[in-house]
């Protein structure tokens, strides 16, 4: 797993509970975050949620809407990728991060998180980018490698870019390794190829194929 503490922040402080209802639709609208971390007593309780803020009360304080608070957190162990999906499923641009004691320790901006993504070879490093089709029954994240490294290809990362109930599509991104050879073996264990490719020799000769069809029933 890839460590990301580096990236935990405290340049704003954890909302007190006793905090203002005004002072903090103040702080959310001048710092643009999705949700904040609320402390009692200061031990994390949840996140106020900037919408809701809107609503409530300016006279009244953050505890009297404790019941609106939605708690989600990460811990400071974390892997990245594990990270990345808490921010996804709550559609937040902040995650609180607690420690093994359940302490509160600061939060992660999406922004930070991304920018991580950015410098993984995924992202980084040159390469050719693949996506493939296969049964979800059928498709094996070990076949997928062994066909690239068969063909002396080097897997840079993939991941699933489509799942439903009867398929699953899969993005990789190589670098070296013939990538015509390759794309021929995926299709050879009846993966469809779905991205395109100049070096595909099975779709240019179908396009010749095509063109002199048409050239023919034109005559």
């Amino acid at each position: 797993m890839t460590a990301i503490t580096h990236y935990i922040t405290n340049d704003y402080k954890a909302i007190d509970g006793q905090e203002t209802v005004a002072n903090v639709q103040d702080f959310l609208l001048e710092s643009n975050f999705s949700h904040f971390p609320i402390l009692e007593n200061d031990v994390y309780i949840g996140n106020i949620v900037a919408q809701d803020v809107e609503t409530f009360d300016s006279q009244m304080h953050v505890l009297d809407y404790k019941y609106s608070l939605e708690v989600f957190f990460v811990r400071s162990f974390m892997d990245w990728l594990d990270v990345l999906e808490v921010f996804a499923k709550n559609n937040a641009n902040v995650v609180p991060v607690l420690n093994e004691e359940n302490k509160y320790v600061g939060y992660y901006e999406i922004n930070d998180i991304i920018n991580f993504f950015y410098d993984t070879p995924f992202l980084k490093e040159s390469g050719d980018k693949i996506s493939i089709k296969k049964s979800i029954s059928d498709y094996s994240l070990s076949q997928i490698t062994q066909i690239v490294e068969s063909n002396n290809g080097k897997l840079l990362g993939l991941f699933i870019s489509e799942l439903n109930a009867t398929h699953v599509q899969v993005t990789l991104k190589l670098n070296g390794g013939p990538l015509n050879e390759i794309i021929q073996t995926f299709r050879r264990y009846n993966y469809e190829i779905i991205s395109e490719h100049i070096e595909d020799n099975y779709i240019n000769t179908l396009k010749e194929r095509s063109d002199y069809l048409d050239k023919y029933l034109n005559i």
